[in-house]
């Protein structure tokens, strides 16, 4: 017997929303900004596993449960469909690859994931783990940048973003993947579900759509209802058991509140190398003072050259939180430099007496920071900023009132000279290491880095030499030489260590003895 080869059977069925069976489905992990921040964490390039071609799904179908699981999750997610084989091709042209384009829900069961590593085999490919329809969208109808994926959960609107929060554009998906292997005619691509996705039960319905706002192109709705699976019988024997754990549960719900999880509270902890009685003896001395000392420790390279502060009558004082940015680069800006990029997450994330301290190479001719960012270190109570760059909008950033240290002010935004690029991590700063952790002080002559296992002793030989340098300083205006005085000889040193005065007592005017 004979069949129509363009109308599906009842065994292809599951095919319906697709040209054909595809030979892979190639998924993206994170590619959001918003899913991005949701984890705590950005890629700086994109991730990809695989799926079975057997968990494909039509629209208007089942997914099972299993008995025993209680984490499957949905993700609404753009799909892609290669029309012409891809292999080695330039992001530039990458997108003429792509025929159609289509809503999928990337159903995933997380409490099979915890030892698939990332590769989702078991978690992912599940039968009719990947719904995909019902309609196809012609790709050279539409922009690839104007593209809106939208989910509903028993018909509550659950996401709702678009290609503009994309850490990576979709074109890049392709010229990525072709790289490595051939994509082939009819392959999909699932390019990543944005924040929203959650936990879903026996008997709810998950409606799934991608559209053109633009154009009014669309896909129509992905219908799947979920339904109670059988009994399964997992055999310990030849692979893992369903399990989970509360961080299973997080990711799965999107956050620790959904899940029904207490808050996890993270008390204030005060760096051990500054204790406030450190912090307040750093601040009675003068960078002058603690250079010094370090320089007799044998540590010369520990100045931040270059920078100059916005406001000289105030001292900063704090434990350094380190930012990086690299050279300006469009490639690169592009997929680092939008959405919630290095530069926000190391502000968002700035603690009480903290100080970002920003590598920019001493370039000058753009702003590493405004008012706005500003504004949000002072509100995370951060003790200052450090950059060996430019800051923009200077007068709103003077007036926000925090310690700010820059090599001066220009107009431009970041993106003119720099790609912000890594936070929490060794960086060069107007020439000199910052670890993050290291002890930042400044004022009016500058901002000097000291290690943390030497903040206490540094501080305290500090205070000592001031208190020395205050008799030597009351010694000369009493009409002294400083020849013997200034450095003490043994004389000066024997009367000084008998009879000198800490700083900011009186100091009654007497002589050496003869």
């Amino acid at each position: 017997m004979t069949t129509d080869s363009t109308q599906p059977t009842e065994t292809d069925a599951r095919f319906a929303g697709l040209p054909a069976r595809p030979g892979k489905i190639v998924a993206v992990h994170l590619s959001y900004d918003a899913r991005a921040a949701q984890r705590g964490r950005r890629p700086a390039s994109p991730s990809y596993f695989l799926k079975a071609s057997s968990s494909v799904a039509a629209s208007g179908g089942t997914v099972e449960r299993p008995a025993g699981t209680e984490l499957l999750a949905f993700e609404g997610e753009i799909a892609l469909i290669i029309g012409a084989p891809a292999r080695r091709v330039p992001l530039e042209t990458a997108w003429d690859h792509v025929a159609w384009v289509t809503a999928a829900n990337d159903l995933g069961l997380y409490d099979l994931r915890a030892n698939d590593k990332g590769s989702n085999v078991r978690s992912k490919s599940g039968d009719g783990f990947t719904p995909i329809g019902p309609q196809l969208i012609d790709a050279r109808a539409v922009d690839p940048a104007g593209l809106r994926v939208r989910t509903w959960v028993n018909g509550d609107l659950r996401q709702d973003d678009t290609t503009a929060g994309l850490i990576f554009p979709l074109a890049q998906f392709i010229a990525d993947l072709s790289q490595h292997l051939t994509l082939e005619t009819g392959d999909v691509i699932l390019t990543g579900t944005p924040a929203g996705s959650s936990v879903i039960v026996p008997g709810d319905v998950v409606e799934v759509e991608v559209d053109a706002p633009a154009t009014g192109a669309t896909s129509g709705r992905l219908v799947t209802t979920v339904v109670d699976g059988p009994d399964v019988a997992y055999d310990a024997t030849v692979g893992s058991l369903p399990a989970v754990d509360d961080t299973q549960r997080e990711e799965a719900w999107g956050s620790r509140d959904a899940a029904g999880l207490p808050a996890m509270v993270a008390e204030p902890v005060e760096a051990p190398s500054l204790s406030p009685e450190l912090r307040e003896k750093l601040t009675r001395v003068p960078v002058a003072g603690l250079s010094q000392q370090l320089r007799k420790r044998g540590l010369n390279n520990v100045t931040i050259d270059g920078v100059r502060p916005l406001h000289p009558e105030q001292k900063l004082v704090g434990t350094a939180k380190t930012l990086r940015f690299v050279p300006g680069r469009e490639d690169l800006f592009a997929s680092h430099g939008g959405g919630y990029n290095a530069q926000k997450r190391a502000f968002d994330a700035v603690g009480d007496g903290e100080v970002i301290v920003i590598e920019a190479r001493g370039e000058a001719g753009s702003g590493t920071l405004g008012d706005i960012l500003a504004i949000r270190a002072h509100a995370r109570g951060a003790a200052g900023v450090v950059t060996d760059g430019g800051v923009r909008d200077l007068d709103a950033v003077s007036a926000v009132g925090i310690p700010v240290y820059t090599v001066g002010a220009h107009p431009a935004v970041l993106g003119r000279k720099h790609v912000p690029w890594d936070h929490d991590i060794t960086i060069a700063c107007g020439g000199t290491t910052v670890q993050p952790g290291d002890v930042i002080v400044g004022d009016a002559d500058g901002v000097i880095v000291i290690p943390p296992a030497l903040a206490g002793e540094v501080a305290d030989a500090a205070l000592a030499q001031e208190d020395e340098d205050a008799w030597i300083a009351a010694r000369v205006a009493e009409g002294h030489p400083v020849d013997g005085l200034f450095p003490m000889n043994a004389a000066w040193r024997a009367r000084y260590e008998a009879d000198h005065t800490p700083v900011g007592e009186p100091v009654e005017p007497q002589g050496p003895t003869s």
